[in-house]
């Protein structure tokens, strides 16, 4: 190079720096490379910290530079801009120097963190990534910047991070990491506003109604979620899945004031039979609620991601984070896009509730008073009881009675064991002197509802000899079912089925229930004997699918019966071998196909990413209606991994 040349690039470069010495020159393009090139070699992250510190210092210096220096300073720049390129030189805005500085620190605490959690200081460890997520959270960068890719990667590593401290964790959910953000934004004011809409002809709006009714039950709730270690704020969330109404039944069918699917339900404790369905009962179902909200916790470590996962299921939130790759677990609103509809509007709903608890004069609704608790007693019952009945004992309602006891589907106290029942404060003593003269409900007995019935009573007590009372059967009509086939089951006339259940039409849909009369009860007794010895020859018979490895022997010992047995009744030999996929026609003896479900539960399977029903019953030579019955899940049930299922 000549030297003229080279004196014109330093002439150059020497007015660059006249026309900005009055501000510090920022090389954060240089700085951000470096930190990309250590976030890719996995080195700590105080490195970061450093780099910025020498970078500052360098800045100082420069500023106390004697101006004979420049030519010095000048070729150390141009150095540096052919490494870095021409952007070496450039100034940046002061924004972009306080953002990196905030990039920085954070990136000192989850190297802070790392070192808690090394320590096994958990709880440091966590609110050292509670501080840098704080920091991180309020900074604004423009998309495609190496800025934006470093905020990027730090969120990253701080929910990683979080994620390994839970996994790695055998208590509860506590500590000041368990609160859950309450998030203003775009969609939670569009929430809000929506809440607080009045209803029609000046009616108090939903959020109000539905405030009024949590008085009745928060308190229970807030306890029990206290004890379990859970944020008294999800005790709102019945507000938003059910308005706090125990009746609540959705398209999805989930019922019950914390909105469970019966499949849901019966995993976390609740029962379902003919007379109970405990997803109506609000503290049962609170129970079963604080055991789904941990096991989801444990899944994703954030509350916010829960409540997504709450609302539309475990599987569905792990679908979108796999096949979107979706890297930041730590923010539901990377998924907010993603998710149904329903579920994208109910987190920034459940927000919006706690914004406007939080400030309820701001809102309007500091007037409002909640209901109280119902006050009540128990007693236990092993007598099969209709509520009408003990109602009258104790000189209460039936609808009183109906309120303590909602899980009661039929208003009968079922008979199969002692039966907790709530009843108003200070009516034990009358109940228990009673209890013997309350006549036994029949398990398909229902007393008619209709207005005249205490006059019909009053009249029936002034004769000597009472007319039997009337006994009802009811029906669930299955599938291909019509009111003649039902008629001649139960050996009564179409217009008298029409008549008890209010059918004007014979169009009838599967799943609906009809009313059968039945005569006396006397008379039902007998029947239902009779009727049952019937079904049970009907069903006698069960069929097996030959499976790989599978002998005669082994089935009979499955099934509870005999190789003797089964031969005979497949017609087949001693020396008969058997082929995969053969039909066995199955004797139903001592054990039955439940039974046989049951001997399965001995081998476990923990269910791993990508799995699914149909993959892991193939894998074990399982049919998936076995498989599924065996672990009581149905065709649409979600698994998730680390979920442990039966298998052969």
């Amino acid at each position: 190079m000549k030297p003229y040349t080279a004196h014109s690039i330093l002439l150059v470069i020497f007015f660059s720096f006249l026309c900005g010495c009055a501000q510090p020159l920022h090389n954060n393009s240089s700085l951000n490379h470096k930190n990309k090139t250590l976030v890719g070699k996995k080195a700590p992250v105080t490195e970061v910290v450093k780099t910025s510190a020498q970078k500052q210092k360098a800045d100082e210096n420069f500023l106390d530079t004697d101006r004979t220096d420049l030519a010095e300073l000048a070729e150390g720049a141009l150095e540096e801009a052919e490494e870095a390129g021409s952007d070496a030189v450039s100034r940046e805005p002061e924004a972009d120097s306080e953002i990196q500085k905030s990039l920085n620190e954070a990136a000192g605490l989850c190297d802070k963190s790392q070192q808690f959690w090394q320590k096994g200081e958990e709880e440091n460890a966590l609110n050292a990534l509670d501080q840098a997520y704080s920091l991180i959270l309020d900074i604004n960068t423009e998309d495609g910047s190496e800025l934006m890719e470093q905020k990027e990667k730090l969120r990253f590593t701080i929910s990683k991070r979080i994620l390994e401290i839970y996994a790695s964790r055998s208590t509860g959910v506590n500590g000041k990491h368990n609160a859950i953000p309450r998030v203003m934004n775009e969609y939670v004011r569009a929430e809000i506003e929506l809440l607080l809409r009045k209803g029609r002809n000046g009616e108090d709006c939903f959020f109000i109604r539905a405030y009024k009714r949590s008085g009745k039950y928060r308190p229970y709730i807030v306890a029990e979620f206290e004890k379990a270690g859970l944020p008294a704020e999800l005790s709102w969330l019945p507000l938003i899945e059910s308005g706090f109404n125990i009746y609540a039944f959705s398209n999805a069918r989930a019922l019950g004031m914390w909105q469970f699917i019966q499949s849901t339900g019966a995993k976390f404790g609740l029962r379902h039979s003919k007379f109970i369905d405990e997803r109506l009962d609000p503290e049962k179902s609170t129970k079963a609620a604080i055991g789904y909200l941990k096991e989801l916790h444990q899944i994703f470590g954030d509350w916010t991601t829960v409540l997504a996962a709450y609302n539309c299921g475990e599987g569905r939130v792990l679908q979108e984070i796999r096949q979107q790759n979706v890297n930041y677990l730590d923010n539901f609103w990377d998924l907010y896009r993603r998710l149904p509809q329903e579920t994208a509007s109910f987190v920034p709903r459940f927000l919006a509730t706690l914004h406007i608890i939080a400030d309820p004069k701001k809102y309007g609704i500091d007037s409002i008073t909640p209901y109280e608790p119902t006050a009540y007693e128990t007693v236990n019952i092993s007598k099969q009881l209709h509520l009408k009945d003990v109602a009258e004992a104790v000189g209460s309602t039936q609808a009183e009675l109906r309120e303590l006891n909602p899980e009661l589907r039929h208003n009968i106290v079922p008979g199969d064991g002692e039966y907790v029942l709530r009843i108003p404060p200070n009516k034990t003593e009358a109940l228990l002197a009673g209890l013997d003269s309350i006549p036994e409900a029949s398990s398909l007995s229902e007393k008619s509802e209709a207005s005249s019935s205490s006059d019909e009573r009053k009249a029936s007590s002034d004769k000597k000899s009472p007319s039997p009372r009337i006994a009802y059967r009811y029906h669930r009509i299955k599938r291909g079912e019509t009111l003649s086939s039902i008629a001649r089951r139960y050996d009564i006339s179409v217009k008298t089925v029409m008549a008890n259940n209010r059918v004007k039409k014979r169009h009838i849909s599967a799943g609906n229930i009809l009313k059968i009369p039945a005569g006396t009860i006397s008379e039902v007794s007998r029947a239902d004997k009779s009727y049952t010895k019937k079904e049970k020859e009907r069903h006698r018979i069960a069929k097996h699918v030959v499976r790989k490895g599978e002998s005669i022997w082994n089935i009979a010992r499955r099934y509870g019966t005999t190789a003797t047995e089964i031969l005979g009744l497949n017609r087949l030999s001693k020396n008969t071998r058997l082929h995969v996929g053969q039909v066995l026609k199955i004797p139903k003896a001592g054990r039955n196909e439940k039974a046989s479900a049951e001997d399965v539960k001995g081998k476990k399977y923990r269910v791993k990413h990508g799995d699914a029903p149909r993959d892991i019953a193939k894998r074990h030579n399982m049919e998936l209606k076995r498989f599924l019955r065996v672990n009581d899940l149905t065709q649409k049930a979600r698994i998730y991994p680390g979920q442990q299922l039966y298998v052969e």
